[in-house]
């Protein structure tokens, strides 16, 4: 019985080394586009999506892992993650280095099997998290900027894992969600920026809660606006495009952005804890439901047509 206990604390410990829900958005993100690409040229393929949602799902947690593997000095000096496994020794670190390098094996493997592009793209991601955003976040401001460049793949590669190319459509996915990011962990930085000061890290654009900060997330989030609507411009630019919103899909995914900015002008004015919180929230909200708009527009006038 005290066995099977303990054995349970230790799985328990690396499933928390995976930060599941942020995989899981991560993965959500993936499948999003993935559902995005599907055409008549290129149908559903169920072995391609499995592979997407297993090999992404790998990445990221190895993503996770070897960033806690980096940061255990770090976590250990936060209220938010001194009680991560790594810092209260729930697991060794080698276990966890172990663990995670057979997540990022098995993960390449099954993107790569895919086609180059998703492996490609999966590479680059977990290498820029893991050796760029990673240490530079007790260095400079500016790794918030790195920290996006992995931050934004998820949703482009799910294009690209069933399209098997690159082009304008997974672009404006990466534009999308790389701008989405900044308002998102600026709110983030700017509620925890007591707790990040005690591990000497400082992700807001100015290093303190002042208003250059606060316009950095307002002018992030105005910059939203156009890149959300962008599925609704593209055909007018690039009519071969398989992006498409509806008249009536871009006049939901305007009002939801416009609010958002709404919040973030608030927030400008106020500049205090409880509004920087609502627009982590809300962030948290905006990307996953702008994509199930881009999903139910494209296959409610699919099915209609």
């Amino acid at each position: 019985m005290f066995a099977l206990k303990m054995y349970s604390m230790i799985l328990r410990s690396y499933i928390e080394l995976l930060k599941m829900r942020l995989s899981s958005s991560v993965v959500f993100s993936a499948i999003a586009g993935y559902l995005l690409a599907i055409s008549e040229k290129n149908p559903h393929d169920p072995i391609v999506l499995s592979k997407l949602i297993i090999g992404g799902f790998f990445i990221v947690g190895a993503s996770n892992g070897l960033n806690q593997v980096f940061e255990i000095d770090v976590d250990s000096l936060m209220e938010r993650t001194k009680n991560r496994p790594l810092p209260k020794k729930k697991i060794t670190l080698t276990s966890a280095i172990l663990f995670s390098f057979l997540l990022a094996a098995l993960g390449l493997i099954c993107l790569f099997s895919i086609n180059l592009y998703s492996g490609f793209f999966s590479l680059i991601s977990l290498l820029i998290y893991v050796l760029g955003y990673t240490p530079m976040k007790t260095n400079s401001p500016l790794a918030g900027f790195i920290g996006a460049i992995p931050g934004a793949m998820p949703f482009m590669l799910g294009w690209v894992a069933l399209q098997g190319s690159f082009g304008l459509e997974p672009g404006v996915f990466f534009a999308i969600q790389f701008v989405w990011q900044f308002p998102h962990f600026w709110s983030i930085a700017w509620i925890r920026f007591e707790d990040y000061k005690k591990a000497n890290i400082n992700l807001l654009p100015s290093k303190n809660k002042d208003n250059k900060s606060a316009f950095q997330i307002v002018f992030y989030t105005f910059c939203l606006i156009p890149l959300s609507l962008s599925p609704l411009i593209l055909p007018y630019i690039y009519p071969e495009t398989l992006l498409r919103l509806s008249y009536i899909g871009g006049s939901v995914v305007f009002l939801m952005s416009g609010w958002y900015f709404l919040k973030t002008l608030k927030f400008l004015k106020t500049q205090t804890e409880s509004e920087a919180k609502k627009i982590m929230i809300f962030s948290v909200i905006y990307l996953p439901t702008i994509q199930a708009i881009y999903i139910i527009d494209k296959y409610y006038y699919t099915f209609i047509n």
